[in-house]
């Protein structure tokens, strides 16, 4: 039934165009009919009931994105590439507060016990309590280069962490000469939770640029000895040009195993000048990744003023940026020549206009939600909120949003079923969505 009703609802939106469309009428129905109905009248009000389901059916699918575009001229290249339907089905939730006292938490990762490692930007790791409570620093995390969004970023424990303790960090690499850049650490967990050991950097990108923004910075597992890593175009003219070039690691997503050495089927491997290390490139600032029930990746990235970008990365392919965008420069104006499409470059599977400043994604693999299950949650900074995401044959089919009032960082199913967020904020909380409607806590 669920798919049935999201079909129907794709071909009302594919018979609009639903990039310029954004105003919705939430009252076209056939029901303010009243009064009684005589013998006489029921044939012709019959037929004028018919007539009335039939526009309803052509009349454009309702939206959570009722705004007006920010590039409306930068047209889709399919029917559902943004603003799909309201899904007909969902269900009743609720918020809760875990913890608070967060400095800028950028990441939560689950502990096989049930307690949470959580990053702070400015560079601290916590373990936070099934309790809610929050520990003292964890000793031995490497420097960060903690301006504007550098920081301290993603935690990932390694599959095998029961019995080896190993983590993985990403985070913002200082340097001597005012120059930085996204970077991977592998180490050990003590096991009073304390401090990291046997701390290794095993991946730089390169080059090291002076600049404050856009590391990317997710770590995904591809299989129990391969990772993805995301990374960002650096921020700004000339340097995102790189992203371009695969012979850096601007703007790229790279696979490594868990030594930092480059798998050997990578796609650029034996290639005289493109980095080994590649997945794909092209890439704007990717603060999302999460990796579906088959295994594969799909990561979601800052769009300029406009454009956020849910992409299904794929061996030595190019997804566009900066040279095709659906969205515009912040002061306005197109970015570069404006085009959307180019020979040899991915489409997103989907797009954001206004953007929704994405980042943190899981899919939802709980027994909580079971109206839930299988689709895609997105954390939203300027939005705040959790975009749900209907996803059927690699296409977003439906997207209904999750109101949280706060800037959303990261987003993780736990082992309870609830879905957990962090929230960017000075004094930020660690929160869970959870069934029933009661009010939010805290």
């Amino acid at each position: 039934m669920r798919s049935i009703l999201i079909a129907i609802s794709l071909i009302a939106l594919a018979a609009c165009t639903s990039e310029t469309d954004t105003s919705i009428d939430e009252d076209a129905t056939a029901s303010d009919a009243g009064g009684s109905i005589t013998a006489e009248q029921a044939p012709e009000e019959s037929t004028s009931g018919q007539q009335e389901t039939a526009a309803d059916a052509a009349a454009p699918a309702r939206t959570e994105e009722t705004r007006d575009r920010e590039a409306p001229h930068l047209e889709s290249a399919f029917a559902g590439q943004t603003r799909a339907p309201i899904p007909a089905d969902s269900t009743d939730w609720s918020i809760e507060t875990v913890a608070r006292g967060l400095e800028h938490p950028w990441a939560i990762e689950f502990l096989p016990d049930g307690a949470v490692l959580v990053t702070e930007r400015p560079g601290r790791l916590r373990v936070v309590g099934a309790d809610g409570s929050v520990s003292e620093p964890v000793e031995g995390v490497p420097a960060v280069d903690n301006r504007n969004q550098g920081g301290l970023l993603d935690v990932a424990i390694a599959p095998d962490f029961e019995s080896t303790r190993t983590l993985f960090l990403s985070f913002s690499e200082p340097h001597d000469d005012g120059t930085n850049n996204t970077a991977l650490a592998r180490a050990r967990l003590s096991e009073d939770r304390t401090a990291l050991e046997d701390v290794e950097v095993i991946f730089s990108q390169q080059p090291a640029v002076e600049s404050t923004g856009h590391y990317g910075s997710r770590i995904v597992f591809q299989d129990e000895d391969t990772l993805w890593l995301t990374m960002g175009d650096r921020q700004g003219h000339p340097v995102r040009r790189n992203a371009q070039d695969p012979t850096n690691h601007i703007g790229t997503v790279v696979r490594l195993s868990f030594d930092g050495s480059v798998p050997q089927d990578n796609p650029f491997v034996g290639h005289e000048e493109n980095r080994p290390e590649i997945w794909s490139y092209g890439h704007r600032n990717i603060q999302a990744a999460a990796r579906d029930a088959q295994g594969q990746l799909w990561t979601v990235e800052h769009g300029p003023r406009g454009g956020d970008e849910l992409n299904r990365p794929e061996p030595g392919k190019n997804y566009g940026w900066p040279t095709i965008s659906y969205g515009i420069e912040y002061r306005g104006g197109d970015v570069y020549e404006g085009r959307t499409e180019a020979e040899g470059m991915e489409q997103p599977v989907y797009f954001w206009d206004p953007v929704i400043a994405p980042s943190g994604m899981d899919f939802y693999d709980g027994e909580a939600f079971a109206a839930w299950q299988g689709d895609l949650f997105v954390g939203g900074l300027r939005s705040q909120l959790v975009s749900r995401l209907v996803i059927e044959d690699a296409r977003v089919v439906g997207e209904e949003w999750l109101e949280i009032g706060s800037r959303v960082r990261d987003v993780k199913t736990g082992p309870d079923g609830a879905i957990y967020l962090v929230t960017d904020q000075p004094e930020g909380q660690v929160l869970r969505i959870v069934p029933g409607g009661a009010e939010a806590e805290g």
